[in-house]
């Protein structure tokens, strides 16, 4: 993230060199007109003075590294007052012809810069403040003043434009590199608890049951603690900023969910989903291992098969328990119990997708889940 910075900052400090180039170009262009038209001046020697100052202004600006606001307020004061400055040096009758000003086309340099600085707002503002003291300057608008006038803020508004887009558009970058960066870290540091702690609480819940008395009851304790520790992995959620769309990989995030008694297959590849769907799939599945856990019998099995279908992700969970007795679902929805399998179908069924429950007694209970990739 920091080279993505670093990359904004270097092409910013360009943009800022061709401006100085652009400052001396144009001086130099601006000291050829004043030569040409030196006999027709009445005070030559003020546009000398003047161009001097923009040139000794233009070198002092090359030397910094940053261009503070009053420094670039001062800029635009100079730009106007060298413009404003024609009036004392031209004739009348040669600024009402349209005669060129003394800075000429510098005083489009601090537009340019303040276009840089603060993007399109900029822009507008140091054009219209150029706009105003050319106004002043010629009194009558001419074809000349009206064409360079409307060529300065289309000028401008389009780098400012571009400034403000490129500005956001690293914003985004560096957001979704730190969102995935999150992601990464959390992914391993669900892959450590999954391969330490995970398996050493699976491993006292079993030997606990085996042994019995007081061991059962701290196998019983431990189980509890690893659904609880399995159920903060899965549900841990990213942080998004309003407005964005990120992905998780439900490949990754299933992997993590398998231990001691669960087996899960998957592609090979990444199988991502938006952050809010992949994560509702993941507690699903969560939620789905933990019912297996609780009520399932002792040393039951469970399977988890992840599919990608293309424009929907299937997920199968199932399990060699003791199965779901019949009308045992329908029941609970009708006393207004909400089990797991009834609360899974409506996590799905809210995001579009649905959820299928088949089970026999004495042989395990399947549960298919489908999810749309993307809302309807």
């Amino acid at each position: 993230m920091a080279a993505r910075r670093s990359t904004m900052a270097g092409l910013e400090r360009g943009i800022w060199r061709g401006i100085d180039v652009f400052r001396l170009l144009a001086l130099c262009y601006a000291a050829s007109m004043v030569w040409i038209h030196r006999d027709t001046m009445t005070r030559p020697w003020v546009a000398w003075l003047v161009l001097v100052v923009l040139a000794a202004w233009s070198c002092w600006l090359a030397t910094r590294q940053a261009r503070s606001a009053g420094a670039l307020g001062a800029d635009l004061a100079l730009a106007c007052g060298a413009i404003l400055a024609t009036i004392a040096v031209h004739p009348p009758e040669l600024i009402a012809g349209g005669s060129t000003t003394i800075p000429s086309m510098y005083a489009a340099a601090p537009v340019a810069a303040w276009a840089v600085s603060w993007g399109l707002r900029g822009a507008l503002v140091s054009a219209g403040v150029v706009t105003v003291a050319n106004l002043v300057e010629v009194g009558q608008p001419t074809g000349a003043t009206i064409y360079n006038t409307l060529l300065l803020v289309v000028v401008a508004a389009c780098l400012g434009l571009c400034m403000d887009l490129g500005r956001r558009s690293q914003a985004a970058l560096d957001e979704g590199l730190r969102l995935q960066a999150e992601a990464a870290e959390r992914e391993r540091i669900a892959r450590v608890v999954h391969d330490g702690v995970l398996q050493t609480l699976a491993l006292i819940h079993r030997r606990g049951a085996q042994a019995g008395g007081e061991a059962a009851a701290l196998g019983a304790l431990a189980a509890a603690s690893e659904r609880d520790l399995r159920s903060l992995v899965t549900a841990a959620r990213p942080r998004e900023r309003p407005g964005t769309v990120t992905s998780i990989d439900v490949r990754a995030a299933l992997m993590a969910l398998a231990g001691p008694g669960v087996e899960v297959v998957a592609p090979a590849e990444a199988v991502p989903l938006p952050s809010r769907r992949g994560q509702e799939l993941v507690a699903a599945v969560g939620a789905l291992l933990d019912n297996v856990a609780r009520h399932a019998g002792p040393g039951a099995r469970a399977w988890v098969l992840l599919d990608d279908l293309g424009p929907a992700i299937e997920v199968t969970v199932r399990d060699d328990g003791c199965g779901i007795p019949p009308g045992r679902l329908e029941e609970a929805e009708r006393d207004g119990r909400l089990g797991v399998a009834s609360s899974v179908r409506g996590r799905l069924r809210d995001l579009g997708g649905e959820a299928t429950v088949r089970s026999t007694m004495g042989r395990g209970t399947t549960v298919r889940l489908c999810l749309p990739t993307q809302e309807e």
